[in-house]
């Protein structure tokens, strides 16, 4: 697969990953259960997804402490477990700052919070760490030495920890803390996909100032650059007008006519950006991993991006969290 450099880093990121949100959660609908909710799952489901996204080829999985109460990063440790060679060839991040408990972001939170990640996923160091979902949390105490960022830089310098990241769902809080130069990398969600273009607007200006590397998390808007408009599916913080559905469905017509399947168009388009050196799409069972990872593998033809184009569009469908 195709890679990309992160900003700064230097690492070079498959232009599409993994995201461990969702893995080993039954149904689509389930994904749309609020996360301080118990979500139906099955760690078993969930060992066998991050075990077939590895068979297929993977090579960066994103997760967090919040997913799925720590599961997530459980069921991760496993799969390595299983196939103990990925461990030198898969990138693994995290986040911390935020878990089911709620948000810690004070020195000996986030120095729990890491050892916690590493104990659950049977790692002994971490590329990237990212600050998880900081909004409405005080900057000068987050980014001071006895804050996450000084936790960070701590276990940066024991080696534990590579890059530091900021990771949040909320594109305006993402914003400012990229402008601040501190982070290495982003994962900017709820703001770059086909149907969802704010990070045009300032995040990609700040991040390339500094060259802060960005990851893209939900390019596949939850599934509905996957599929088109579906009745009877539920969407987590997201609200698609009619206009917006009928606007995929055009875009979907566009990629049936080059026999191109859209979830490629949708990832691939994504990490054309210069800035985006990857996307991770979430997957909740082995098929959604494998079908991403092939996505990226497909070739897209040059009169599809000429004629896709003039339809590139912006819709407000995040719900403000």
């Amino acid at each position: 697969m195709r890679t990309k450099r992160l900003g700064r880093t230097n690492l070079q990121l498959p232009i599409v990953g993994m995201g461990a949100a969702w893995i080993g959660i039954p149904t689509q609908n389930d994904t749309a259960i609020e996360a301080d909710e118990d979500r139906p799952l099955d760690q078993e489901l969930g060992v066998r997804t991050v075990l077939a996204a590895i068979d297929a080829g993977c090579a960066f999985i994103d997760t967090a402490a919040l997913y799925n109460r720590g599961l997530s990063e459980t069921m991760i440790g496993a799969a390595l477990r299983q196939r103990p060679v990925a461990k030198d060839s898969i990138i693994v991040t995290t986040k911390a700052g935020r878990s089911h408990l709620g948000y810690d972001f004070s020195f000996d939170a986030i120095l729990r919070s890491v050892e916690q990640s590493l104990e659950r996923m049977g790692l002994d160091r971490l590329e990237i760490v990212y600050v998880h979902d900081a909004m409405g949390q005080p900057m000068q105490d987050l980014l001071s030495g006895r804050g996450a960022l000084g936790a960070l830089r701590h276990l940066q310098a024991e080696g534990i920890v590579r890059h530091i990241g900021t990771a949040c769902n909320n594109p305006p809080t993402n914003l400012e803390y990229i402008k601040t130069g501190e982070f290495d990398a982003a994962v900017i969600a709820d703001c770059w996909s086909l149907i969802n273009h704010i990070a045009e607007r300032e995040i990609f200006a700040a991040a390339a100032r500094h060259d802060v590397g960005l990851v893209g998390a939900t390019p596949l808007e939850r599934g509905l650059l996957v599929t088109g408009p579906q009745e009877n599916t539920k969407y987590l913080n997201r609200v698609f007008g009619q206009d917006c559905l009928d606007h995929v469905s055009e875009i979907q017509q566009l990629c049936r006519r080059f026999d191109v399947p859209m979830i490629a168009v949708a990832l691939q388009w994504c990490a054309r950006h210069p800035q985006v050196a990857s996307v991770i799409p979430g997957a909740r069972i082995p098929e959604e991993a494998e079908s991403s990872l092939a996505a990226a593998e497909i070739d897209i033809p040059d009169p599809l991006w000429a004629e896709l184009d003039p339809l590139l569009k912006h819709f407000d469908t995040a719900i403000d969290v």
